[in-house]
């Protein structure tokens, strides 16, 4: 959730998030979320931030990695309070990172459509775990594709199932701070950026950092657009370059998502992006199904699907 995006007030955005990302998918998360909304001492301490600071997600996050409270929200408020030096400076220092490997599952059908083999490139790649996504296993259904793990589960509809995994033949991730999920600082706080009773979800998490620390990625430190070109250039003659983010842009400021937007179009290859529509503004949108937020696939700027944003489900409209 982008806090005080077109407006949006810090409490207001709270609210957003409980209603719309956390209910019915972290009962202790969303009331968290109305507990902040509604609390002013919270909300004043949090006014002292950067709106990108103030995102939930941070906070929240921030909090489970210090080892605070999160299951009673009065609790959870005091703690906040009462330790805010120590939260603030987390909050400035830290970013959203949340490496999702689930996400390869809405982008399995695009990949698997592309010119082999492929050269991926993933903007924003925290630990680069969205990027094996020939080393995972799927299942869509009934229909299961791969053996690897972990086994990432995605309800899908209006699609037809890959029959395949792609080649993949190079790898890269470009990071403002990128995470080794062989630091074990680095990987707590990948795991406290997961919701408290998503036991799958940390069980994936371990997993796909188990196969990323054998078989590490390529990880550069750098600016999305700064450095993508060099990075890019790296990709080998013969595959087919694709670079791709999710739930990425939201942290980028407006102009310079613009310049992102325009560098990336100009690349050879091709581009997919998920992200939510507020954030990447794409032609020819649906209804999207049902009042949960969602994001959108697209490829090369056209859109191709809804999703969810932890990749546990698709729909395709493309």
């Amino acid at each position: 959730m982008r806090c005080d995006d077109a407006g949006m007030t810090t409490a207001t955005a709270y609210a957003d998030f409980a209603a719309r990302e956390t209910r019915g998918i972290s009962p202790v998360y969303e009331r968290l979320s109305i507990a902040v909304a509604g609390d002013g001492e919270v909300l004043g301490l949090l006014g002292r931030l950067p709106a990108a600071k103030r995102q939930p997600n941070l906070l929240f996050g921030v909090v489970r990695y210090l080892g605070g409270p999160v299951e009673d929200p009065a609790a959870f408020c005091r703690y906040v309070t009462q330790n805010w030096p120590v939260i603030e400076e987390q909050l400035r220092s830290r970013a959203t990172q949340t490496n999702e490997p689930g996400r390869c599952a809405v982008l399995l059908p695009v990949l698997a459509a592309l010119p082999q083999p492929l050269a991926l490139l993933d903007v924003g790649a925290s630990a680069g775990l969205c990027l094996y996504p020939d080393r995972y296993s799927y299942r869509y259904g009934d229909h299961r594709i791969g053996a690897g793990e972990p086994l990432l589960e995605c309800a899908a509809s209006g699609m037809e199932v890959p029959a395949r995994l792609p080649e993949v033949v190079w790898r890269a991730g470009l990071d403002l701070n990128p995470l080794d999920v062989t630091d074990p600082a680095d990987l707590r706080w990948l795991d406290a950026l997961i919701w408290p009773e998503h036991a799958h979800r940390r069980a994936r998490l371990r997993a796909a950092a188990a196969r990323a620390a054998a078989d590490p990625p390529l990880l550069v430190r750098g600016d999305l657009v700064d450095d993508l070109p060099a990075l890019a250039a790296r990709a080998p003659a013969g595959a087919t370059l694709v670079v791709f983010h999710t739930s990425v842009l939201y942290q980028v400021p407006p102009p310079r998502r613009e310049a992102f937007i325009a560098l990336v179009r100009a690349l050879p290859g091709h581009w997919i992006a998920n992200e939510t529509p507020d954030v990447l503004t794409v032609p020819g949108l649906p209804t999207p199904p049902g009042e949960a937020l969602h994001n959108v696939l697209s490829l090369d700027g056209r859109p191709l699907a809804w999703n969810r944003s932890h990749g546990q489900a698709i729909t395709w409209f493309g």
